[in-house]
């Protein structure tokens, strides 16, 4: 799995309001944009679908913009992943929806091997939350 430019952006711009939100609230996409040099108009629709995934929460008017739904130690890099990418896994055939499955699943001598890579990475982004990355970097 490699993960696209909505996941890494949004992991980054989850961070940048995480560390941001004690200092301003709420925090504009314009101030996330500029410091995390990502497109504002690409901010835009990261963050719709993080609001829609509950988040973040948005507030209007000439001081409005951002702000965690939850705890920075509540919400996790899967989380984040899951909401802007869709399920973590290896390929689409181990993904619990069987529309995504191939004909041959039930014959697939890889795919044990595919999930259980795929359960690793999915165990892997949920261990570690926005407050660890933040800590860490």
């Amino acid at each position: 799995m490699q993960l696209s430019t909505k996941g890494r952006y949004g992991l980054r711009a989850i961070c940048e309001l995480a560390i941001r939100q004690g200092k301003e609230s709420p925090v504009s996409l314009k101030s996330i944009a500029e410091s995390q040099n990502i497109s504002e108009n690409y901010l835009e629709q990261l963050f719709a679908q993080l609001k829609k995934g509950g988040l973040v929460k948005s507030y209007r008017g000439t001081h409005g913009g951002y702000h965690l739904a939850k705890e920075p130690q509540e919400i996790t890099a899967g989380d984040v992943i899951q909401i802007l990418e869709g399920p973590i896994g290896i390929t689409e055939c181990t993904a619990k929806n069987a529309a995504f499955r191939c004909d041959e699943a039930e014959e697939c001598r890889l795919l044990p091997l595919f999930e259980k890579i795929s359960e690793k990475m999915t165990e892997a982004f949920d261990s570690v939350t926005i407050a660890d990355l933040i800590r860490e970097g």
